[in-house]
């Protein structure tokens, strides 16, 4: 199954309520990832821009993009994404192709 990242920054009133009433949010996170046919690989809380990250399969881009909107729709974030990842060999298989072909883009600036 596919891999992808997920990243999120927390609306002030979720932040609030999990600050005034600590709490376990990968178990919700997990439960909301298996109710799309995917699993949890890793679940972090992090500092800087994000507020957390998790890794996640999902069977496609379809079920990947259903999470993240219920997820998106629950308005506990201000910022919800998904990043669908490749694997080192999808990686080169891509870089190869790359290589193989001969077409060149031709930017708009000349």
């Amino acid at each position: 199954m596919p891999s992808y990242e997920l990243r999120w920054m927390f609306s002030v009133a979720a932040a609030k309520t999990m600050t005034e009433a600590p709490q376990d949010r990968e178990a919700p996170a997990r439960a909301l990832v298996e109710a799309f046919g995917g699993t949890m690989q890793s679940y972090h809380f992090m500092l800087g821009e994000y507020d957390g990250v998790a890794i996640c399969t999902f069977a496609d881009n379809v079920a990947a993009a259903a999470c993240s909107m219920r997820a998106t729709t629950s308005g506990a974030f201000t910022r919800f994404e998904t990043h669908p990842l490749l694997t080192p060999e999808e990686a080169r298989a891509a870089m190869q192709m790359v290589k193989d072909r001969s077409h060149a883009y031709r930017s708009p600036a000349g």
